[in-house]
């Protein structure tokens, strides 16, 4: 059976139906990002994708807000908020293997902007904001959010978010693609998990591969990815659970995953 991590109360770790909720537990602060909270978001990382009961994870933040990034009081202290391998966070650089999905209600910005890309999928409120703005403070983002936008959002639109440090709203986002659902004002979290338990029903190789396929063929022309996709495709297809879908198909019931 699984169990929630809560090492330090800074991150909560809650599993439920093969979802794994991970909370930002710093509501007076705006769940701004020290090297506690780094730390904690990694375990829970790690304990998603080690967890055979856990096929989704989704990341939130407590009191109404993602996070506000970096907590510039603890950095001033010494406080490094990236983790080696992990980058900000314990997410920007991280390999997380299983589907993630970040819901963001209030402000993401910054690093927290950036660890929200960081997720496959974002789930917004209507009133949620999303911003950079590091080029206010002779800054850039510097955890994926100058690269990453870009993929997800038209390049002119993710210039203008740069170059102004202006926020963009969750529903110019969700109109951009940015966003995946949109929903009311308090509600993301819920639609968030709501959204992960379907896609927690599928079969966990399945997702694992799909979202592996999907990042190192990125960019690729279709000769180099099929030749990138072709040995986890084939480990895929050979695999118990391939053909506990095919049976329970042809079966007409639903099938039952072993994740091997």
């Amino acid at each position: 059976m699984s169990t929630a991590i809560d090492t330090t109360k800074l991150v909560l770790a809650e599993p439920h139906d093969g979802v794994l909720t991970i909370t930002i537990n710093r509501p007076e602060q705006k769940n701004a990002i020290n090297h506690a909270v780094a730390v904690g978001v990694a375990a829970a990382l790690d304990q998603l994708d080690a967890d055979p009961e856990l096929s989704v994870g989704v990341l939130t933040g407590a009191g109404g807000t993602f996070s506000a990034g970096m907590d510039l009081k603890g950095f001033a202290q010494g406080q490094i908020p990236t983790l080696p391998g992990r980058g900000f966070g314990g997410i920007t650089r991280a390999e997380v293997r299983k589907p993630l999905i970040a819901a963001v209600e209030g402000w993401a910005l910054g690093g927290g902007f950036e660890m929200a890309l960081a997720c496959d999928l974002i789930v917004a409120a209507e009133s949620a904001k999303f911003g950079f703005p590091e080029v206010k403070w002779g800054l850039v983002p510097g955890e994926g959010g100058l690269f990453r936008l870009p993929e997800r959002i038209p390049y002119h639109v993710a210039l203008r978010v740069m170059f102004t440090g202006e926020p963009l709203a969750a529903t110019d986002a969700e109109h951009y693609g940015l966003v995946s659902e949109l929903c009311a004002p308090g509600a993301a979290l819920r639609t968030a998990q709501e959204m992960a338990g379907k896609i927690s029903l599928n079969g966990p190789l399945a997702l694992a591969a799909a979202k592996r396929i999907l990042r190192i063929t990125q960019g690729l022309d279709d000769r180099a990815a099929f030749e990138r996709q072709q040995e986890i495709y084939s480990t895929l297809a050979t695999s118990e659970d391939a053909h506990e879908g095919a049976r329970a198909f042809a079966e007409k019931r639903a099938p039952v995953w072993h994740g091997r």
